[in-house]
């Protein structure tokens, strides 16, 4: 255990967390991705697991290291569920309850159709597991800076 550190972050997510650069990319999904196979593709090249936590519960100690991008696009983004875009569910609604907490100047999070989010996903630093059984419990955080001072 460390002081300050959220318990929910083990050493395997706090290392990739923090070698990640500005504008490197974290997925967070639930338990019905396909992590293993997608995070073959990212640089971490095996999925970090949170398994014993919800995507938001995951989230929420992600973000209490971890800064969010700011340029003029949405840092978080979510999977949009299949046909029916516009709609948020109810983890999704969690997690931007979270977002509103720690960045409260944000907005809202963006959709990213299910097939982009995977070729996206792919693209990402690390995939990190939870064990999340709501559908659409799957989001990507784009890391910012922490500026000097």
């Amino acid at each position: 255990m460390l002081k300050n550190i959220d318990p929910a972050l083990n050493a395997d997510v706090l290392r990739a967390l923090r070698a990640m650069g500005h504008g490197d990319v974290l997925a967070v999904t639930d338990s019905n991705f396909p992590s293993e196979s997608i995070s073959s593709h990212t640089i971490s090249n095996k999925p970090l697991n949170i398994g014993n936590v919800s995507s938001t519960r995951a989230i929420e100690a992600i973000l209490s290291v971890f800064p969010l991008d700011t340029p003029l696009g949405s840092s978080f983004g979510r999977m949009e569920v299949i046909g029916l875009p516009d709609e948020i569910p109810p983890v999704q609604q969690e997690a931007q309850g979270v977002l509103d907490r720690f960045d409260p100047d944000h907005g809202p999070m963006h959709a990213i159709e299910r097939w982009d989010f995977y070729e996206k996903a792919k693209e990402a630093f690390c995939i990190i597991s939870t064990g999340e059984t709501r559908l659409y419990g799957c989001f990507l955080l784009t890391k910012g800076i922490i500026r000097p001072g």
